[in-house]
């Protein structure tokens, strides 16, 4: 017999991309499970989508997350686990500090893999999928972007071999590449960059949401391992 509710864990449900997903879900009537990174945020998140579970770690805390998750009363069927949170600072190599370097590591792909570890249990019961929210810098490389397109590669390589592992399980894993994207995030590249942010250039959080849900509710027979998102503008040099 089917469940009568879709169950889905969120990361970055705060703001931007992950917002625009989490409200998608939850107004279709979806339960939700979001990660947030304090209490207050963990309240806000609450009055913004009630009935939603929250677990409130810090993703740059990948022990504190590894202990939050150990003792969070997961679902025990998920359908989705959304890994949409990251963390960027721009640098040349040779002036990035250890912690900007520490801090984007953790965030953007230590953390995907504890929670991965610890959701696919949950996953393998639902046969459902991971999305992990790339980066066009997981593609190639810029000066000033070394430490964020590391970990944006790493984060590929993660994507890859848990979709080779998980096959048989019937557990999808979908990498979305994304460019530039009107968020909070990209705001503070441009800032970081010395331009003038317009968001009326970029990729709309909505859109990215609209091909997020074509990866989640694809039938069973086939599955997206890659997808790019990309403005319809030149690309920034």
């Amino acid at each position: 017999m089917a469940r009568a509710v879709t169950s889905h864990l969120v990361t970055g449900a705060g703001s931007g991309v992950g917002a625009a997903i989490a409200r998608r879900l939850h107004e279709r009537g979806d339960h939700l499970v979001l990660v947030a990174r304090s209490d207050a945020r963990a309240e806000e998140l609450g009055a913004a989508y009630p009935g939603s579970d929250l677990v409130v770690a810090d993703l740059a805390d990948v022990e504190g997350l590894d202990a939050a998750l150990t003792a969070a009363d997961l679902p025990d069927e998920l359908d989705s686990l959304m890994q949409i949170a990251g963390a960027l600072e721009l640098g040349a190599v040779g002036e990035a500090s250890l912690a900007d370097w520490r801090e984007q590591l953790d965030v953007n792909l230590v953390a995907p893999a504890v929670l991965t570890r610890h959701c696919l249990p949950a996953l393998r019961a639902a046969r459902g999928t991971i999305v992990f929210a790339n980066s066009s810098a997981g593609l190639y490389s810029s000066p000033t972007w070394g430490a964020y397109a590391a970990t944006k590669y790493g984060l590929r390589a993660l994507a890859d071999a848990v979709r080779a592992e998980e096959i048989e399980n019937g557990v999808r894993v979908t990498s979305v590449f994304l460019s530039r994207t009107a968020t909070p995030m990209q705001e503070k590249v441009h800032e970081q960059e010395g331009r003038v942010y317009d968001e009326s250039k970029w990729i709309s959080p909505e859109t990215v949401a609209d091909t997020v849900m074509t990866v989640l509710d694809l039938p069973r027979d086939a599955t997206i391992p890659e997808v790019s998102v990309r403005p319809v503008v030149p690309r920034p040099t």
